[in-house]
């Protein structure tokens, strides 16, 4: 039994993790990808940065859906302290990424956009996570074993460093991983 509304759910993301989420979730859904330059103004802060370039990557798609279309794009953002930590452009950037979020309790905020050629729905989910102090060793072997360069924060909660340097987490797991499961499927069954 199907309880999802009959849409044709189409996925706007190279993400390996939302792409299983949303499987995970049983929603039947292809993956289209468009490029977008990801910036957004200057005055904006907290989740309306996530939820402005989850709505700026539905753009391109607009004049190509079709009337039973749901286009899901969506965007993570890591803050510490306020200061916005993105994706690390190489590996000295993720080891230094890393050795901030040590011993630090920051905030994961990822924006949702559902999109159809009717209406459009924003919303974010925040989820709080704790890290204790990482050890040089700790880190270099994380960077080295894994892919920490295409996550926010370089660093994956679902992999080895989550495993040994999460303390605590108040919020949506799923979230940190890049998309908010729960509240995306409240927000489809309300869409």
């Amino acid at each position: 039994m199907n309880w999802f509304p009959d849409y044709n759910y189409i996925l706007a993301s190279q993400s390996p993790r939302r792409q299983e989420l949303l499987r995970s979730l049983g929603i039947p859904f292809e993956v289209r990808i468009k490029n977008v330059k990801e910036t957004y103004p200057e005055e904006l802060s907290g989740s309306e940065i996530p939820e402005y370039l989850a709505r700026l990557k539905s753009l391109p798609f607009l004049n190509e859906l079709n009337e039973n279309d749901l286009l899901i794009t969506a965007d993570t953002v890591v803050f510490l302290k306020g200061e916005l930590i993105g994706k690390p452009e190489n590996i000295g950037a993720a080891a230094q990424m890393l050795r901030k979020l040590g011993g630090n309790e920051h905030q994961v905020i990822s924006g949702v956009c559902l999109t159809s050629p009717k209406k459009q729905k924003v919303f974010h989910t925040a989820t709080h996570v704790q890290f204790k102090e990482l050890s040089e060793e700790e880190i270099m072997y994380y960077i080295s074993a894994f892919r920490p360069l295409d996550k926010a924060g370089a660093y994956g909660i679902q992999e080895w460093i989550g495993y040994i340097g999460i303390t605590h987490i108040e919020g949506s797991f799923y979230n940190v991983m890049g998309l908010p499961v729960q509240k995306l499927y409240d927000e489809i069954l309300r869409f």
